[in-house]
């Protein structure tokens, strides 16, 4: 058995500069909020439905500290969201709450409290010397941190302005007429090209009377007003307007009204009861203005689509923080999440979002519950975080949040059995994926074992990355008697794969592609072994198949690992192109193609329940990205990375992989690549059937046909090759 272990390069100088000044809070406390904020944003037919796991709150009052030596006196502009105190040095705090207050010269230490119940306890400081950044020290009184700021780019705050409250934090909306609309006596009907989230604003509104808004992913939802799964219901009377669904009630004073609540639809069925009228609607779109760096385009314009209508349905997904899906649920979903950043460094690399999205699904401690319950989705919260440092280089960030890493694995740690196996205990989610049949979930579950193992294996390198060596030696001894158990357990030689679960300490004849996937991704098997799941597994459609974008994503990835790129296009045009076949312009939930219509709108026992635009569903902007593409962190923040381009059956391609401070571009026919980075050192592996020609770069033959090119900085390589597809 080889277990394989990330590689840690610390990169000197990449922990995070100070900020320039901004509004500054407790670390990971605006997420948590935010994160709320958006938890509880879901309604069902008009019905507030809170999220069933437990909900952290920001600290009340939390002590910005600063200790600075002034060459003169300084006057400082402050600016809190709360209740403030001001104290210089050890003296008493200043009467009141000062918008100036000034700072005498020499050496002083700064000591501002701030309080607040409703939102992050919040702090803004403008003076020539004395501003608010991440120099300075917040504390809880428990825990001091270093303070934290939004440091952002492409479109999103960084609130440095005074007026830009970080709890006034939203996304902006565009007006979008519907491309459609019809009036059928009382009854106004709208559609939209493509599925969006916004506020639907009436327009032109006459008289008094009730106006109902029913919303839809599909036409059949909009029209269905008993079964829609989100409704609007609107009271408008001579001199007030009150949305039923808040309780809010303001002046009527013009003639349009925007709805408080912002809603997924692609369709919208608007009637009037009374003598209300309405001249028609817009939609107040609601997107996040960041930009699309990455790219893909080939030979193949079906998959062009696929990819384009995978960075639309990740980029509605992409909001305050990481949701799962735009109709339903809106939540946050640590293994959906995981997925979505992997794709999101593919796409657009909006980093800010990524850790937002791990503060807020964290919480707080004491840990009483695995994040969203779910057993699984604790180790996917472990896992995404070494994914983040590999993509970003951040060890700023991985530093802020080890403290709730390491009380989560000591949960973890807490409900081992006595083999030190994990398996679900009273209160716990043991989700795996949803299956079409019936699938054990008691007992050792293989899958469990390999995403655990994966978790000890992030928590040894981040705490060797942050110099907590007992911490690292702990986690390693845990990973290595873990890793092996594991294979002596569920592999089944007569299978030639893992057993899907032991039971009773017994190893059971079920097996599923679930664990046989991790362990072809997490390289816990050997070459032969490999070629056995391959065939018995991977390729066997006897085996319990995957209907679930969530699962395919795994996979398909398997598959590029194992170097089934041309099966992967396959399933890529079958899968996601039957959805785009269907008339998808985001991607679903779950697609069985064997369902008909509307019964593939039902999920959950709703009519309608199914998320016609799920996070999970983007998977091939990721796929493309790194096994066709080929493109790669090697070193942390790409500071080393690899090309590994492969066409599969396409005739060429092109595109552009994000990296912190640039773009990789690519391109690849069967005769030529081309290829330019920014920033790093890189590596461009590739077979040819001949001795190629290079222009840039230093080339290498590995013999066997395998050749690679040693690239760096902006060096612009073109390869003259044959491919050997």
């Amino acid at each position: 058995m080889r277990t394989r272990m990330f590689s840690l390069i610390v990169v000197a100088a990449l922990a995070l500069p100070a900020a320039a000044q901004s509004w500054i809070w407790y670390p990971g406390d605006l997420d948590i909020w935010m994160g709320n904020k958006i938890n509880n944003l879901r309604t069902e037919r008009g019905s507030f439905y809170p999220a069933f796991w437990r909900a952290d709150s920001h600290e009340q009052t939390v002590e910005y500290v600063k200790t600075l030596e002034l060459a003169e006196a300084e006057e400082v502009e402050i600016r809190a969201e709360g209740q403030y105190g001001i104290k210089i040095d050890n003296h008493g705090y200043l009467f009141g709450m000062p918008e100036r207050f000034t700072v005498p010269k020499g050496k002083h230490t700064l000591h501002i409290a701030v309080h607040n119940v409703t939102a992050p306890p919040s702090l803004w400081l403008k003076g020539k010397i004395i501003v608010s950044d991440t120099t300075w020290t917040v504390t809880n009184y428990a825990v001091p941190q270093q303070a934290d700021t939004w440091t952002e780019t492409d479109g999103s705050p960084t609130f440095a302005s005074a007026a830009q409250r970080p709890s006034d934090y939203h996304l902006p909306t565009t007006a979008v007429l519907p491309f459609k609309s019809e009036h059928s006596g009382n009854e106004l009907f709208a559609e939209w090209p493509r599925e969006a989230i916004g506020y639907l604003q009436l327009n032109g509104v006459k008289g008094n009377g009730q106006v109902n808004i029913y919303y839809g992913e599909s036409p059949d939802e909009a029209r269905d007003k008993r079964h829609s799964y989100l409704t609007d219901q609107v009271l408008f009377t001579a001199d007030s307007i009150t949305d039923l669904a808040t309780l809010a009630v303001q002046p009527r004073r013009t003639a349009d009204y925007a709805l408080a609540c912002s809603r997924a639809m692609r369709y919208a069925l608007v009637e009037c009861v009374g003598d209300v009228t309405i001249d028609g609607v817009t939609l107040l779109s609601e997107m996040k203005a960041v930009e699309q760096r990455g790219s893909f385009e080939c030979s193949d314009t079906l998959l062009n689509r696929i990819w384009q209508v995978g960075a639309y349905t990740l980029h509605l997904t992409d909001r305050e923080v990481m949701i799962e899906g735009i109709k339903r649920d809106r939540w946050m979903w640590s293994g959906d999440a995981i997925q979505s950043y992997l794709m999101n460094y593919y796409a657009f690399f909006d980093t800010p979002v990524v850790r937002r999205t791990i503060w807020a699904l964290r919480g707080k401690d004491p840990v009483q519950q695995h994040v969203n319950t779910i057993l699984d989705y604790s180790f996917f919260w472990f896992n995404a975080i070494y994914d983040y440092y590999l993509y970003t280089g951040d060890t700023h960030f991985v530093r802020q949040i080890y403290g709730r890493m390491k009380t989560l694995m000591d949960y973890v740690q807490g409900r081992l059995n006595g083999r030190g196996m994990v398996e679900g205990q009273k209160g716990d989610w043991v989700f795996v994926d949803w299956s079409p049949r019936n699938m054990s979930k008691d007992g050792e579950l293989a899958f469990e074992q390999l995403v655990y193992l994966r978790s000890l294996q992030t928590m040894q390198q981040c705490a060797e990355l942050i110099g907590n060596h007992q911490d690292a030696e702990h986690y390693r001894q845990d990973a290595g008697t873990l890793g092996r158990l594991i294979l002596p357990t569920f592999w089944n030689e007569a299978k030639g794969a893992l057993v899907h679960h032991t039971k009773h300490g017994q190893s059971q004849d079920e097996m599923t592609r679930y664990a046989n996937i991790f362990a072809v991704l997490y390289d816990l098997l050997d070459a032969k072994q490999q070629a056995s799941v391959l065939k018995n597994v991977l390729l066997n459609d006897s085996v319990m198949e995957i209907t679930t974008p969530y699962m395919r994503f795994y996979e398909l990835e398997a598959l590029c690992a194992l170097g089934q790129q041309r099966q992967v296009l396959s399933e890529m045009r079958s899968y996601w192109g039957g959805m785009l076949a269907q008339g998808a312009t985001t991607f679903w939930e779950t697609y069985d193609p064997k369902e008909g219509y509307p019964e593939r709108l039902a999920m959950y026992g709703n009519r309608y329940g199914k998320s016609l635009c799920h996070a999970w569903g983007a998977s091939p902007v990721y796929l493309l990205g790194k096994y066709y593409l080929g493109i790669r962190p090697v070193q942390p923040g790409y500071a080393e990375w690899e090309a590994r381009p492969c066409l599969g059956d396409l005739l060429w391609m092109r595109g552009d992989v994000p990296t912190p401070h640039g773009n990789i571009h690519i391109e690849m026919t069967p005769k030529q690549i081309v290829l330019q980075a920014t920033e790093g050192r890189g590596t461009l592996c590739f077979r040819s059937k001949s001795r190629p020609r290079v222009t840039g770069g230093t080339l290498e033959s590995l013999g066997n046909m395998a050749y690679k090119v040693s690239i760096s900085g902006s060096q612009r390589v073109v390869v003259n090759y044959r491919n050997t597809d």
